[in-house]
């Protein structure tokens, strides 16, 4: 990707100071999502990689997850698996626990979303700290899922979420970086 392309995409991504707590700067696409232009190339960014080769289905993590996500497995004539928080999903469902920078939480996915052996990608808007993602994964793996790749608009790297992916040897592909956030 090229670099005007990747401070363009930057400028459509607001920044919100103190929000969800004070320090915090709170990176929000719906600015990037409500640019016609920025959306596509951004999904079109993420897909490129994968594009004529096999992918069974893109799981994205709630909630921007699945705006990205159902957008890229569309590209991809994938099929599409919502990884939701506990209690949303209404058939049977596998769980698993994730820690959060305050604390744990779960989540799951339909039992019956994922043949062992399929080629996923996995999808979420950003990787800061990483537990989500993590969780994500790991339940993905639990399922016998093959994950191709973990692909994200932003990447906060001095948060270390990559790394904590990469140590599970899942590929991680990020459009933009705000470092020292």
């Amino acid at each position: 990707m090229e670099p005007a392309f990747r401070e363009t995409l930057k400028e459509t991504i607001r920044t919100i100071p103190d929000y969800p707590k004070p320090g915090i700067l709170f990176r929000d696409i719906t600015t990037l999502l409500g640019d016609a232009r920025a959306f596509r190339r951004a999904v079109d960014e993420l897909v490129y990689p994968y594009a004529g080769g096999k992918v069974d289905k893109v799981a994205g993590i709630e909630a921007r997850g699945f705006i990205l996500g159902g957008a890229i497995a569309h590209q991809l004539s994938a099929g599409f698996v919502p990884i939701r928080k506990k209690g949303k999903l209404p058939h049977d469902t596998v769980r698993i626990a994730y820690s959060l920078e305050y604390g744990i939480d779960e989540m799951e996915m339909h039992r019956d979303a994922i043949v062992p052996g399929e080629k996923v990608i996995l999808v979420d808007d950003l990787i800061a700290t990483g537990g989500t993602a993590e969780g994500a994964a790991r339940l993905l793996m639990q399922m016998g899922a093959e994950i191709v790749a973990a692909c994200f608009v932003i990447d906060l790297p001095d948060l270390g979420g990559r790394k904590k992916l990469e140590a599970l040897g899942v590929t991680v592909r990020t459009l933009v970086a705000f470092e020292g956030e």
